[in-house]
C-alpha cells in the first residue's frame, strides 16, 4: 500500500518547502522511499490527484472548533463551511479571525477541537507565530477540490485517502518536550540535532512496533538526510507517514477515527484514540 506523510506550510517556497514522504507499507514493515518537495502549492494540487490507492497523513488541521463555527454563523458540515472560508479569501479569513479572538475574554480567545486538547496542539485559529490557521485557510479548501476522501470530514468513495497527522505527537512519546528542530538559522542548536539522533534511533527500533504495530525500513542515506535536516522537515514527514501508516492498518475500524468528528476533523494517533476511549469511560 502507498503511504504518504506530509509536512506543511502555509507559504511554501523553495527555502520552506511542502515536504513529503513517499512509502510502501508491506505487511508491518513501513519503506521510506523518498522525500519529496512542493516548493508551489501547484505542485501538491498535482500530488493529490496521484491515482490511488493511496493514503496520506497531513500536518495541518481540517477543521475549526464547532464552537467558532457556531458563533461565526457559518455552515454545519465540513464541505459547506470549507467552501465558505475558501470565498473569503485569505485577507478576510485573517482579519475575521483576529477580529473574533479580540472580543473574546481572557482565556476564551482561542478554542480548540477535542483533538486539539487531548493532543496538545495549538488552537487551528492560531495566526501568528505558529500561524496553524493560515494552514488551515491554505490546506482544507485544497483538499476539499481535489475530490479526495477526506476522513472523518467527507469521507468519499475514492482510493484517494486523506487524514490528519500531527508528528509532535509521534515525537513526545521518546522526547518528551524537548527541542528538536527549529526554522531559524541561529536557533539550531547541537542539542536538536543529537535529539533527532535519539528519535530516529527511536523509530527505528522495536518500541515503534510496540506502539504503532509496524517496523520502519530505512536506508542509511535517509537516515543521514533525515539527521541533517535542522528543519525536520524530512523527519516531520515521516512522522506522518508512520501516523499514516497506522491509520491504515485500524481501515477495519474507521482508520482509527472516534465518531462523531465529522465537522471539525480528528489526529490519527493510537495514543488520542485512547486517550477518547479513557475520558469517555470516565463520564
Amino acid at each position: 500500500m502507498a503511504i504518504f506523510g506530509l509536512d506543511f506550510t502555509s507559504a511554501p517556497s523553495i527555502r520552506k518547502p511542502i515536504t513529503c514522504a513517499i512509502c510502501e507499507l508491506w505487511a508491518t514493515t513501513l519503506r521510506i522511499q523518498e522525500c519529496l518537495s512542493f516548493a508551489q502549492f501547484d505542485a501538491f494540487e498535482q500530488f493529490l490527484q496521484r491515482p490511488g490507492p493511496w493514503l496520506l497523513a497531513c500536518d495541518f488541521p481540517f477543521g475549526q472548533p464547532g464552537q467558532l463555527i457556531n458563533n461565526l454563523g457559518w455552515p454545519a458540515a465540513w464541505p459547506d463551511y470549507i467552501a465558505t472560508v475558501h470565498a473569503m479569501g485569505k485577507v478576510l479569513f485573517n482579519q475575521a479571525m483576529i477580529s473574533y479572538s479580540k472580543k473574546r475574554p481572557a482565556g476564551d480567545k482561542l478554542h480548540l477541537r477535542l483533538a486539539d486538547k487531548l493532543a496538545g496542539a495549538i488552537s487551528p485559529m492560531m495566526m501568528y507565530r505558529v500561524p496553524v490557521g493560515k494552514m488551515f485557510f491554505e490546506g482544507a479548501p485544497r483538499l476539499l477540490r481535489s475530490g479526495v476522501s477526506v476522513l472523518p470530514c467527507y469521507p468519499r468513495l475514492d482510493t484517494r485517502v486523506v487524514v490528519e497527522g500531527y508528528p509532535a505527537l509521534v515525537a513526545r512519546r521518546w522526547l518528551g518536550r524537548r527541542s528538536y528542530k527549529s526554522d531559524e538559522r541561529a536557533r539550531q542548536t547541537l542539542e536538536q540535532r543529537q535529539a533527532r539522533i535519539e528519535l530516529i534511533d527511536a523509530i527505528c527500533s522495536d518500541a515503534l512496533y510496540e506502539e504503532y504495530g509496524m517496523r520502519i525500513d530505512l536506508t542509511e542515506d535517509m537516515r543521514q538526510r533525515l539527521i541533517d535536516d535542522p528543519r525536520a522537515d524530512q523527519l516531520d514527514s515521516v512522522l506522518c507517514a508512520i501516523q499514516a501508516a497506522w491509520a491504515y492498518q485500524q481501515r477495519s475500524q474507521n482508520y482509527g477515527i472516534p465518531p462523531g468528528f465529522e465537522a471539525d476533523g480528528w489526529i490519527v494517533d493510537p495514543l488520542l484514540l485512547h486517550l477518547h476511549k479513557a475520558s469517555r469511560g470516565k463520564r
